[in-house]
């Protein structure tokens, strides 16, 4: 169960992390709007993984 947390938090973390690499452009722009990119697609990932995995313990306890 806490991993399911911490990969949800994880997640948001990455989202916001996409969006300030390409807010502040700590590269070049092209290179910092293809991190950002990639990192907010990984971040929604994390979440969607975590929000199944949530589902799927619920299911299991009931």
């Amino acid at each position: 169960m806490m991993f399911n947390w911490l990969s949800l938090v994880a997640g948001i973390c990455y989202v916001v992390l996409g969006i300030v690499m390409m807010i502040y452009k700590f590269f070049e722009p092209i290179y910092s709007y293809a991190l950002g990119a990639v990192l907010i697609l990984y971040g929604i990932f994390r979440i969607w993984r975590a929000v199944s995995k949530f589902r799927n313990t619920e299911e299991d306890e009931e």
